[in-house]
């Protein structure tokens, strides 16, 4: 699975992401400061699922069009740098969800999706 984070994204977390084996690109290091837009964009041709603390990109996906492969949107609170990393991983190894083809809005206490049609 291919991982796109948002300049959002503690570089601890992408890091850390990176180091238990995740093919994942960082916003903040290929391309800073580009539009949500052009990241939605990176994420479709490079077929990444995007992880994000940004809320807009429900508006890009739901009332704009945009597909991407996914997109896991982040609701933590006070946090440290490499919790959000940690929080992917965990997130990603539970088998009762599907990540690719749906909105993944995650905190810790609720987990919810919805289909990308």
């Amino acid at each position: 699975m291919k991982l796109l984070a948002n300049e959002n994204i503690p570089l601890a977390s992408y890091k850390y992401l990176i180091e238990v084996g995740y093919d994942i690109i960082h916003v903040g290091e290929v391309n800073p400061s580009i539009l949500d837009q052009e990241v939605m964009e990176l994420a479709i041709r490079e077929s990444r699922i995007i992880i994000t603390f940004d809320r807009d990109y429900g508006t890009l996906v739901f009332k704009q069009g945009f597909k991407p492969l996914g997109v896991i949107y982040l609701r933590l609170s006070g946090y440290s740098p490499i919790f959000p990393g940690k929080f992917i991983e965990t997130l990603l190894q539970i088998n009762s969800f599907e990540f690719i083809g749906n909105f993944t809005v995650a905190s810790e206490e609720n987990i919810r999706q919805r289909k990308i049609s």
